[in-house]
């Protein structure tokens, strides 16, 4: 990285551990994409839910010369994000998914037009934090809520129009990158 990391604590205190948590996951960002000029991690605490523990809400933003990914990772009531180092975990693996496809366009691996394709969301399971969307071709594709970006995966709804970035994998498709 050619800026130095940078970590900001809101709602919570500043603490060593997390912050070599966040610098050990930064650091293996660069296997996915060379050159990253800079990355900013966001820990944020809300302290809402009185019968049970903080709820954390991680947001990261990467710039690569043409490009800003934001990675935000929502708690949404799920218990996993009740530990900080789960919801860092996933936030980092949300943004390695990201830089991978990005670093994919980029070497011409996959050409833009190919990379996404539109489907329709048939079914959501929120308990197991997976959905399946039917591809125009009638396929049935799964996906993890990390995989949505912008609003978040609890603001889905079946029958939801969108676009998704599809991979292949040991146990068949799936979606990558959702975007409502």
């Amino acid at each position: 990285m050619q800026i130095p990391l940078q970590i900001t604590f809101r709602g919570i205190p500043k603490s060593e551990a997390v912050e070599a948590k966040i610098h050990e996951k930064a650091s293996k960002l660069e296997r996915f994409h060379s050159h990253i000029i800079s990355c900013r991690v966001a820990v944020e605490a809300e302290h809402k839910h009185h019968h049970q523990g903080n709820q954390y809400h991680i947001r990261i933003d990467i710039t690569t010369p043409h490009k800003e990914l934001v990675v935000s990772r929502e708690h949404h009531d799920n218990h996993a994000y009740e530990d900080v180092y789960v919801a860092i975990r996933d936030a980092f693996n949300a943004a390695a998914r990201q830089l991978e496809d990005y670093a994919r366009v980029q070497r011409g691996d996959v050409k833009d037009h190919e990379l996404q394709h539109t489907g329709t969301v048939i079914r959501l399971l929120p308990d197991n934090d997976h959905g399946f969307i039917e591809s125009t071709d009638g396929r049935e594709i799964y996906f993890h809520r990390n995989s949505v970006v912008g609003k978040g995966f609890d603001a889905l709804a079946v029958g939801d129009h969108i676009r998704y970035v599809e991979e292949k994998d040991n146990l068949g498709p799936q979606a990558s990158i959702i975007y409502p």
